[in-house]
């Protein structure tokens, strides 16, 4: 059977200016939109980015998290208010998790077909709109990322769409596996080369294993995680 999720949120919002002590520029603070909304092929209408150099462009023209992982978040973060949208995701996907997802899968949802083009890495940003120091950290670690896709074909797109599985070439590269691949199992560059290959793998996934490959360099994570 064809694997088929529901869209169950689409949130979009401008950067915007936050905080009075040490601001900071973000657009991770969206607001959902139920009406039809055009995906392009670098965003959704009226949405935005404020660091261009790591956030959206084509390859990261949606960010989706899974809404399977919220209730986990609501218990360990004891903040019970948190709803679709709030770890700054695009869409918010109900049935899917990094588990059911893979490097390369193509979906439609509405008028859209979109591939997935790498794990989300998250960053400080998120940890700064909670107040909470470690949680960038705590999403790597338990690898409920959420994921990026890119735009294949633009078209509307409308919460309750359902998403459908249309072609899946790489199914043993999961986001889960592709995480723990990235963040964990580090030494396995047989894996890496095997990733790496994979054509539908962001450019920026694909640098960083060639350089683990090539040279045994890692990047340094702590201006992501930490800012």
């Amino acid at each position: 059977m064809t694997p088929t999720a529901e869209l169950r949120s689409i949130q979009v919002g401008k950067p915007q200016t936050l905080g009075t002590d040490k601001p900071w520029t973000s657009g991770f603070l969206k607001e959902t939109v139920a009406e039809p909304l055009w995906l392009g092929t670098t965003n959704l209408a009226g949405d935005g980015q404020a660091d261009l150099e790591h956030h959206g462009g084509p390859h990261k023209a949606v960010c989706v998290y899974s809404a399977e992982h919220y209730p986990y978040w609501r218990d360990q973060l004891q903040l019970p208010e948190l709803k679709a949208g709030d770890f700054g995701e695009n869409f918010t996907i109900g049935e899917l998790t990094e588990h059911d997802v893979c490097i390369g899968d193509t979906w439609s949802i509405g008028e859209a077909v979109v591939q997935v083009s790498q794990p989300r890495q998250p960053c400080w940003k998120l940890a700064r709109r909670w107040d909470i120091k470690t949680l960038a950290l705590q999403v790597q670690q338990t690898g409920y990322t959420g994921w990026y896709f890119r735009v294949l074909q633009e078209g509307q797109v409308q919460q309750g769409n359902p998403a459908r599985l249309v072609d899946r070439q790489w199914p043993q590269w999961t986001i889960e596996a592709a995480n723990q691949l990235m963040h964990h199992d580090k030494k396995n560059m047989t894996a890496a080369k095997d990733l790496m290959a994979v054509p539908s793998l962001s450019p920026s996934w694909q640098a960083t294993l060639a350089k683990r490959v090539t040279k045994g360099k890692e990047p340094d994570t702590a201006k992501r995680l930490e800012g």
